[in-house]
């Protein structure tokens, strides 16, 4: 991060893969119920799918399927194979620690995320920490008109913060949620996963807005040297 960058006036943070190490489950989520038409989800088809809204992703998924098949089909086989799963989501590393540090330091934050109502509550159960977040842009959002990859959310989460989005940072881990992010016109810290292979070269020539980040500890040392 460049030291003529101000203080951020907000955090906007994603929940699966950034607070919540729920990534994983959802991935095993989705590849167990496209098993049901035969389908063997590989990992780029599965990484299409991140960070997406649940509709999006069975929307998604009916393209790839070649049987004839129904959203609501998917959808209905998914969500107990999902909730059973998720039930078991840890948290990610640094993540109660940084919503902790932004609380202490009266940063406004607000979580966004693809997630619905019913599945945050779930996830998020037994980490009493997330409760600190007073706004929330959920998938399932009655004022969300576009899920991520669209900027609609964070433009959403930064408008219930009545702060620019040019002064929020966003904490991301999909290339769906940092196009969406960047679009809204905030800074984007891309938490990379080391399993991932390495985005396009191109994705953060793009733009000056993003820094990639290996941990969300990197993020707290940058507020410690402002």
């Amino acid at each position: 991060m460049k030291k003529n960058w101000d203080f951020p006036k907000a955090f906007l943070f994603d929940l699966d893969g950034v607070l919540i190490n729920s990534e994983p489950l959802h991935g095993q989520a989705w590849k167990e119920t496209a098993s049901f038409f035969d389908l063997n989800l590989t990992q780029s088809q599965l990484k299409l799918l991140r960070g997406r809204r649940r509709i999006d992703c069975a929307n998604e998924l009916v393209k790839m399927i070649s049987m004839d098949v129904k959203t609501e089909e998917l959808l209905a086989l998914h969500k107990p194979i999902s909730r059973k799963l998720i039930l078991t989501a840890q948290a990610m590393p640094g993540g109660e620690s940084l919503v902790k540090r932004c609380y202490k330091e009266n940063i406004p934050m607000a979580l966004v995320t693809s997630s619905s109502h019913q599945s945050v509550e779930i996830k998020t159960a037994p980490h009493k920490w997330m409760n600190l977040f007073s706004i929330r842009v959920l998938g399932d959002d009655k004022l969300l008109k576009k899920g991520k990859p669209a900027p609609d959310p964070y433009l959403l989460a930064a408008k219930k913060l009545n702060i620019a989005p040019k002064e929020c940072w966003a904490v991301e881990d999909s290339i769906s949620g940092v196009s969406s992010a960047l679009d809204a016109g905030c800074f984007v810290f891309f938490l990379k996963e080391k399993s991932d292979a390495p985005p396009k070269k191109e994705f953060f020539e793009q733009s000056k807005n993003l820094s990639e980040i290996n941990h969300l500890k990197e993020i707290e040392k940058i507020l410690s040297d402002y």
